[in-house]
């Protein structure tokens, strides 16, 4: 991410301090007014507005610390670093509470001011790029409206829970929505004008989530070449989205705990606590009730972070909704293929409205991206279905649920999907023959989730 290139105003008594900053800034191509004193400051910040306004603390006829407050009662987002002097450090944090954005010690090395003002450059471009995923995801709307009186629950309790800073944990299979529910919740709160920020943590090792999620100083690790702000840092005064937290190890748990217990943090490498100021949601397809059982998640922890449960439920469960995500995705992928679908064959209407979706919402979208690729003179014919689907729903009426264990003619040989469904089935029973008291060990051998496993045996009607 580029940082902005801010409009900033120095303001310092002494001229050459003055003119050394502005020079400095320059270089990083920052847009930069100087000016001696606090009244000729607030002059200039009436006629225009200013990104940043880096001041001296002690100066004659105002202080920095006046200055401060004037700044946020007649300009409240105009940011402010305060320079000072190491005899007045203490007089500097207080500012922080009064609003300042951080303090640097005069002397220090220039880098120290630039990494600042970078940091807060790159807060600002987020702020941006936030309010332009918020938009976009107000376009994602059709996922959240729905005929399904259970999900229509799942939505009220969220809208309801989103006044709160409460922490969230929300349940549902992959590809089932858990990251627009998120979006949601976070656009109903009122730090929808903050930062929304999302890590998947199944997809990280230790090492690296933990230092996404703390940030670590320059040298605190092979590699770490300059300093970097972590995402609960990031999401000051808005929300963090952990996606797949059931897959976070034992150690990082605890560290997680500690910060969400205390509201603050360590970077690595460094000893000194930083207040953060976050709210929390959680997701996972993982059934955290078994791995706490099993000692792999822990109970104090799954306690904090679920103050609220929503699950959703997956797509087989909302019949009723996938035509509309049908026509939705329909219109988005015919737009950016430049291409109007004017007719469908009736196989393939079928396996639309008939297909369970293991995938959820997720797959729909990449069947109907393929559908419309692949469709020719505007017609969407079967074999633009994926070959695992092709003839399988031929003679199936859209009103009924096809069995997907079921050969559709007694004279005809097995579709390739029905085979592959019964060899699934087959093998998943001789595990179950081998295993019958471990059912971790048959999801760890399937490389599948134990809640994944469980959705098979009841697919399956196993026992």
């Amino acid at each position: 991410m580029n940082s902005m290139i801010l409009k900033i105003l120095v303001v310092d008594d002494e001229p050459d301090y003055c003119e050394v900053l502005k020079m400095i800034l320059l270089e990083e191509h920052y847009r930069v007014t100087t000016c001696s004193n606090g009244k000729e400051a607030l002059k200039l910040l009436q006629k225009e507005d200013y990104d940043l306004v880096v001041t001296d603390l002690m100066m004659p006829e105002m202080n920095g610390d006046e200055l401060l407050r004037e700044i946020k009662s007649i300009k409240p987002s105009t940011e402010v670093i305060i320079m000072t002097a190491y005899g007045t450090i203490e007089k500097a944090v207080a500012t922080m509470k009064e609003g300042a954005y951080t303090y640097i010690t005069k002397g220090s090395a220039p880098e120290e001011l630039i990494f600042e003002i970078k940091r807060l450059a790159n807060s600002k471009q987020l702020e941006i790029e936030n309010s332009l995923l918020r938009k976009q995801n107000y376009g994602k709307g059709f996922m959240l409206d729905s005929k399904v009186p259970s999900f229509q629950k799942i939505l009220e309790l969220s809208e309801r829970a989103a006044a709160s800073d409460s922490n969230i944990l929300i349940f549902g299979e992959s590809g089932s929505g858990k990251e627009v529910l998120a979006t949601h919740i976070h656009n109903y709160s009122k730090r929808k004008a903050n930062n929304f920020l999302e890590l998947n943590c199944q997809a990280l090792s230790e090492s690296i989530l933990e230092s996404e999620l703390f940030g670590h100083e320059r040298g605190s690790f092979t590699g770490a070449m300059q300093k970097r702000i972590g995402l609960f840092e990031g999401a000051q005064k808005g929300t963090l989205f952990l996606d797949e937290i059931g897959g976070i190890t034992p150690n990082l748990q605890g560290k997680l705990l500690k910060t969400i217990e205390s509201k603050k943090i360590y970077r690595l490498g460094n000893n000194t606590p930083i207040d953060v100021d976050f709210r929390l949601i959680s997701a996972t397809n993982r059934n955290l009730y078994d791995d706490m059982k099993d000692g792999t998640f822990r109970s104090d922890l799954f306690y904090r972070i679920s103050t609220i449960v929503l699950e959703i439920p997956p797509l087989r469960e909302r019949k009723e909704d996938i035509p509309l995500f049908i026509d939705y995705f329909m219109e988005k992928y015919q737009h950016e293929s430049n291409k109007t679908i004017t007719s469908m064959s009736d196989p393939v209407k079928n396996f639309l409205l008939n297909y369970t979706y293991p995938g959820n919402v997720r797959e729909l979208k990449n069947i109907i991206e393929r559908l419309v690729v692949l469709s020719e003179n505007g017609f969407v014919g079967e074999d633009c279905l994926p070959p695992e689907f092709q003839g399988s729903y031929s003679s199936q009426p859209p009103e009924e649920s096809p069995s997907p264990l079921k050969v559709k003619d007694d004279n005809k040989e097995p579709s390739l999907r029905d085979l592959r469904k019964e060899l699934e089935k087959g093998y998943i029973e001789s595990l179950l023959a081998k295993y019958p008291q471990d059912l971790d060990r048959v999801a760890l051998i399937l490389d599948i989730t134990r809640r994944q496993l469980f959705n098979k045996l009841v697919e399956y009607n196993l026992k």
